[in-house]
C-alpha cells in the first residue's frame, strides 16, 4: 500500500500538472510517513519494556535466592578492609534488594582488636550497595550512612590515638598497587556526637549535631568533607578538602582546603600539609570576628579586662609545626588599628604569643576603663579591686611602634615600646615616645601576688609642656610652662585606693618660663605690704609667673614630704614645706612668699601662707600673725595684751577683717565660763 501511495503521488508530480494536485500528493506521503514512524517505535517499545521487565523479574527472584547470611558477611568485610576495625551488630539487620538495595544494622560498634571502648557507635548504619554487581551476586558497597552516631576520639600523651589503626589502614588499602583496594564514594554522618579527649593537656570537647558529608575518593585521590556541628552553644558550618588524601594519611605533603565559620569567628586556611615526625602547615591564614573578646570567651579563652577588643582581622602567612605557628607577612585590624609585621605563637601546655608590630596609627582609648585609676566623681580613686586573671594565663613578648599614639586625650608622636608578661608579671618599657611636645621613657610593672598587685613605675620627661603634662597625669590645671619631670614609684593594693595608700618613691619637676594659675603673689604681697589688714578677699585671681621651678617629693606610704619646692619669678620668690597625702589627694603644706629685691636694697616682703584642701581646689591663705605684727596699729596693741586668752580674742577679730586664718580649735571646757568673765571685764566702768 505504501508503495502504491508512493507512485500514484509520482504519477500527480508530472509537469504540467496544476499545483493543488502537487500539494495533495505531499501531505497524502507525510501521512504514510508517520504512520511507519509510529509502527516502527511500537515494535521497537516492545522489546525494551520486555527486557525492564526481565530485569524485574530477576531483581525480584534475586532478593527471593539471595544469600543475605552472605551479603552480611561480605559488607562486614569491606566495612573492616577499608576501616581497619570490626563491625559489631547488637540489634537487627534489614537487608532489601528492590527497589532499594541497602543493608541496615542497628546498634552498631566499630570496635579495633586492641581497644576496649568503641571508637564508633552507631544507632543505624546503611550500606548502599551498587546494583551492577548485585545482580551478578557481587556484593560492593556505593555508600555509607550513619545515623545518629557517637565517635570517641582519645589522644594519648604520645600522639598516638585509638583512630590511628583506622588511618594506617586507609592509607595502606587505598596505596597504588594495593591489593584488593576497597573504598567508599560517600559516607554521611545525621545527628551525631563526636567526644574528643587529649590525656597529655587533659581538654575534653563535644562536638554535637553533626551533619556532615565525606566525599571517599573511589576514583580520584582527591577527599573533601562539607558539614555543621554544634560546638559551646553555636552553629559552625565546616568545610575540609585534601588534593592527595592517600598522600595526607601517609604523612606525605597534600594539598589542603579547611574553612569555619560561625557567629563569633572565621577561619580559612589554604596551603599544604604534611605530618612525618609532627603535624606541618604552610599557608595563608585569615581570621576574621566581629569581637574578638567574644571569640577568646567562646573558645574558653579568658579576656584580658573590660574594653576594647572587638572588630578583629588577621591575613598572614602561616607556618605551624606541632603546637607552634609562625605568621609572617601579617596584616592586622584590632578595634581600628591596623599594623603589619611578624608574630610567633605556641601552646605547649602554656600559651606563648610574640609579635614584632608596625603601625602608622594606634589608638588605646578603648582599654582605659581596665585602668581607670579615679573613681566616676573623679575626686577620689577608685575602689575596685583588680582583675589580675588575665596576667596567669598567656606569657606576651611584644614589639610596637607607631608614627601616632593616642591615649585617652593624650596625643603622642612616634613612639616606640614593648610589653612582656611572664609567670603574673606584666613589664611595659617605652623606649621613646614624643609626648606632651618633649619626649618621654620609663618602664612600668605588674607582678600578681594573690589579688594584690605589685606596681613599679619609672618615667623620665623631657622639655615637656607642663600644662598638658600635669592635668593629663595628675589631674592638675594650674601650672603652665616647659619642664623635666623624673617619677620613680613603687606600690602594692588590690585597688587603685589601695596602691595610693601604699606609694613609696621620688618625684621630681624642674620647669622654666611658665606660670601658677589661680593667684599673683607679687600683687597680694605689695598691697598688704602697704596695709597688712586690708583682706585678702581678692587674692585667688590672675596668675604667678615663673623663670624657674624646681619642686622634689618623697613618697611613703602614700605621704608626699616636700624635699625642695621652689618659685622663683621676676618679682616675687616663693619657698613650701609640708605634706601632701595621696589617698586623701589633699594639701596640708606651708610656705613664705617673697618680694625680690634689688641689688643693694633692702630685703623685700615676706609673707608667710598656708595651702590646704583638696588638690583641684586648695585653700590657700597669708599667716595672720604676720599681718598684725607687721599692722602700725595692730602690733602695739597685740604686744600690750599679754593676757593669753585676751590676745586669742583680739586676733580672732582681726582675723575676721583679714579674711585669712584657719578656723579656731575647739575651746576647753573652762572657756565657756570664762567668756563672759573677760568681757565684763573688757567694759569700762
Amino acid at each position: 500500500m505504501a508503495l502504491k501511495g508512493s507512485r500514484k503521488a509520482s504519477r500527480l508530480a508530472r509537469v504540467g500538472d496544476p499545483p493543488y494536485l502537487f500539494n495533495s500528493g505531499r501531505h497524502q506521503l507525510d501521512l504514510d510517513m508517520s504512520l511507519t514512524m509510529a509502527q516502527g517505535m511500537k515494535r521497537l517499545g516492545m522489546p525494551i519494556a520486555a527486557f525492564f521487565g526481565v530485569a524485574l523479574i530477576g531483581l525480584i527472584a534475586t532478593s527471593w535466592f539471595l544469600n543475605r547470611d552472605a551479603l552480611r558477611a561480605a559488607v562486614e568485610a569491606q566495612i573492616r578492609a577499608v576501616t581497619g576495625l570490626d563491625l559489631v551488630v547488637n540489634g537487627t539487620i534489614d537487608i532489601s534488594v528492590f527497589p532499594g538495595s541497602y543493608v541496615s544494622f542497628h546498634d552498631v560498634g566499630l570496635k579495633g582488636g586492641a581497644t576496649a571502648d568503641p571508637a564508633l557507635s552507631v544507632d543505624v548504619l546503611t550500606a548502599n550497595l551498587r546494583l551492577l554487581p548485585l545482580l551478578l551476586q557481587r556484593f560492593e558497597i556505593a555508600d555509607v550512612m550513619m545515623l545518629r552516631p557517637k565517635i570517641r576520639v582519645v589522644r594519648e600523651p604520645d600522639g598516638e590515638s585509638n583512630w590511628t589503626p583506622f588511618i594506617d589502614t586507609i592509607a595502606r588499602t587505598m596505596k597504588p598497587g594495593a591489593e584488593n583496594q576497597l573504598s567508599f564514594s560517600e559516607i554521611r554522618i545525621q545527628d551525631g556526637v563526636l567526644t574528643y579527649e587529649d590525656a597529655a593537656s587533659h581538654v575534653s570537647e563535644t562536638l554535637g549535631d553533626i551533619d556532615l558529608s565525606l566525599a571517599w575518593p573511589s576514583i580520584s585521590r582527591s577527599f573533601a568533607a562539607t558539614g555543621q556541628f554544634d560546638w559551646r552553644g553555636e552553629r559552625v558550618d565546616g568545610s575540609i578538602s585534601a588534593s592527595d588524601f592517600i598522600a595526607a594519611l601517609s604523612g606525605d605533603r597534600s594539598g589542603l582546603k579547611a574553612r569555619l565559620a560561625s557567629a563569633p569567628l572565621k577561619l580559612a586556611f589554604d596551603g599544604t600539609v604534611a605530618n612525618r615526625t609532627s603535624m606541618m602547615m604552610e599557608g595563608t591564614l585569615t581570621v576574621d570576628s566581629a569581637s574578638l573578646r567574644n571569640a577568646l570567651r567562646w573558645t574558653g579563652q579568658p579576656p584580658p579586662g573590660s574594653g576594647g577588643f572587638g572588630r578583629f582581622a588577621l591575613r598572614a602567612r602561616a607556618n605551624v609545626v606541632g603546637a607552634s605557628i609562625a605568621l609572617t607577612n601579617v596584616n592586622v585590624e584590632l578595634d581600628g588599628n591596623f599594623a603589619e609585621g611578624v608574630m610567633t605563637y605556641a601552646n605547649n601546655g602554656r600559651q606563648t604569643l610574640q609579635a614584632t608590630l608596625a603601625a602608622d596609627a594606634l589608638d588605646f582609648t578603648p582599654y582605659l576603663s581596665t585602668f581607670r585609676l579615679l573613681a566616676s566623681g573623679a575626686h577620689d580613686w577608685n575602689r575596685q579591686l583588680f582583675d589580675l586573671n588575665s596576667l596567669s594565663t598567656t606569657d606576651l613578648d611584644m614589639r610596637l611602634s607607631a608614627a601616632r599614639v593616642t591615649v585617652g586625650p593624650s596625643k603622642l608622636g612616634r613612639t616606640a615600646f614593648g610589653a612582656n608578661l611572664r609567670g603574673g608579671a606584666l613589664a611595659l618599657s617605652v623606649g621613646e615616645a614624643q609626648v606632651y611636645g618633649g619626649i618621654a621613657k620609663g618602664s612600668f610593672g605588674v607582678a600578681r601576688s594573690d589579688a594584690v598587685a605589685d606596681v613599679r613605675a619609672q618615667f623620665q620627661f623631657t622639655d615637656v609642656d607642663l600644662q598638658s603634662c600635669a592635668s593629663e597625669l595628675f589631674g592638675i590645671t594650674r601650672l603652665s610652662g616647659r619642664g623635666n619631670l623624673n617619677v620613680s614609684l613603687v606600690a602594692s593594693g588590690a585597688s587603685p585606693f589601695g596602691l595610693a595608700q601604699s606609694l613609696d618613691g621620688t618625684a621630681s619637676l624642674t620647669g622654666h618660663d611658665g606660670a601658677i594659675a589661680g593667684f599673683n603673689v607679687e600683687q597680694l604681697l605689695r598691697r598688704l605690704e602697704r596695709r597688712p589688714l586690708s583682706g585678702g578677699g581678692n587674692f585667688r585671681f590672675g596668675s604667678t609667673p615663673y623663670d624657674n621651678l624646681t619642686i622634689a617629693f618623697k613618697f611613703a606610704d602614700g605621704i608626699a614630704t616636700a624635699e625642695d619646692v621652689r618659685v622663683e619669678g621676676p618679682a616675687a620668690r616663693i619657698t613650701m614645706t609640708g605634706t601632701a597625702s595621696v589617698p586623701a589627694r589633699e594639701y596640708d603644706m606651708k610656705g613664705v612668699a617673697s618680694l625680690t629685691s634689688a641689688p643693694n636694697a633692702p630685703p623685700g616682703f615676706d609673707l608667710p601662707f598656708v595651702v590646704q584642701g583638696p588638690w583641684d581646689d586648695p585653700l590657700i591663705f597669708p599667716d595672720p600673725d604676720s599681718l598684725i605684727r607687721r599692722s602700725p596699729a595692730s602690733a602695739p596693741l597685740l604686744d600690750a595684751v599679754k593676757d593669753r586668752k585676751t590676745r586669742d580674742a583680739v586676733r580672732s577679730v582681726l582675723e575676721r577683717f583679714t579674711g585669712g586664718g584657719a578656723k579656731p580649735a575647739a575651746p576647753d571646757a573652762a572657756a565657756p565660763a570664762s567668756a563672759p568673765a573677760s568681757a565684763d571685764a573688757a567694759k569700762p566702768n
